[in-house]
């Protein structure tokens, strides 16, 4: 009977390295060709989410429209990835069409006259619902709007505080108690009727187009912070609606703004509550009048305390305001379409 022999050791170990080595260059391979494969589909997937995101604005919501050529979203506001263009022969190619409220005229004869696959519209505006017409006309026709409510799919407000470390304080030197610009004056609006009652217990310097004393672009800010006060009157009283009046003419001027809009609460959602004055603190206006004619220096250093911690800024480009589109892009509802912009507006 014949039986198998063990192999020699030598010749087992040779065999046996030789066996290893083969399974190891196998591994190897197939390692390597897992990460090629991998690396192969990365690729892919990254050069198709590298690709620019497509802004068509669909008309310019000023009468003078600026230079929107190359990457103005990266080289202006550092967001990438965002291709803003007016060119509407684009549109098949952009992934986001926006109208402003401003150049839309009733009926949708002058919207495109089709939607490509997957392509959102956006709804613009910066007006109150009181200065919005026509919305009716809108119904079932923009994915997502883009206004200064909080609740917008897109929030642009007319400025915020940001941090600032400076830890400063500066007050311009005062000449006057209470300065106020007005252009659009309407003896029906809130303000126009709170003015009048107002100037009967203290003297307002009143500027502006209304008053014939229209100021230039440059000269509105210099006019505004000689004055303790300045009254930031709304045109319109609505949930958020905060305009340049308190940004730009009162605190970044560095005066106190006395406020006439929403509730205060809802002011101090967006500045801090000792850094404004509301009418409706005030059981009447003749109150509200001895207060700020007798308010001492001490109190009112006290209003400019947020400027320690943060300093203002603006948003007057609407080409900042539609970059954030590509910034809020990742995380908007798809397939939506709005029933009615009013209801939404007038909420």
């Amino acid at each position: 009977m014949s039986r198998t022999l063990p192999l020699p050791s030598s010749l087992w170990g040779r065999h046996g390295v030789r066996a290893l080595v083969t399974a190891g260059v196998f591994v190897t391979t197939l390692w390597n060709l897992r990460c090629f494969l991998n690396h192969s589909k990365g690729s892919r997937e990254d050069s198709k989410h590298m690709k620019p995101l497509v802004v068509l604005v669909w008309e310019w919501p000023s009468k003078q429209v600026p230079n929107v050529s190359g990457d103005v979203c990266h080289e202006l506001y550092s967001i990438k990835g965002c291709q803003l263009t007016t060119e509407r022969q684009l549109l098949h190619q952009a992934d986001v069409v926006v109208f402003p409220h401003v150049r839309l005229r009733p009926g949708q004869n002058r919207l495109p006259k089709e939607r490509p696959p997957g392509q959102n519209w956006v709804w613009v505006s910066l007006e109150s619902p009181s200065n919005s017409r026509a919305l009716a006309g809108w119904n079932q026709t923009f994915n997502w709007v883009m206004t200064y409510r909080q609740d917008s799919d897109i929030f642009i407000p007319y400025g915020k505080l940001v941090p600032n470390r400076s830890a400063t304080v500066n007050i311009p030197t005062k000449t006057n108690l209470v300065s106020w610009v007005i252009s659009n004056y309407h003896r029906t609006q809130k303000r126009a009727e709170v003015y009048k009652n107002l100037s009967r217990y203290l003297h307002v310097n009143v500027y502006g187009r209304a008053n014939n004393k229209p100021l230039c672009k440059d000269c509105l800010l210099p006019i505004t912070s000689k004055s303790r006060f300045y009254l930031a009157f709304e045109n319109s009283i609505h949930r958020d609606y905060i305009t340049e009046k308190l940004w730009r003419n009162s605190l970044l001027a560095g005066t106190v703004p006395v406020v006439l809009g929403p509730p205060r609460a809802n002011y101090e959602q967006f500045v801090p509550a000792d850094s404004f004055i509301h009418v409706d603190d005030f059981s009447s206006l003749e109150e509200l009048a001895t207060f700020l004619k007798t308010m001492n220096s001490s109190h009112y250093r006290r209003f400019f305390a947020w400027q320690r911690r943060f300093s203002v800024k603006l948003y007057t480009d609407w080409r900042e305001r539609f970059c954030t589109i590509c910034t809020a892009y990742p995380h908007l509802p798809r397939g939506r379409l709005y029933p009615s912009l009013q209801n939404w507006f007038s909420s």
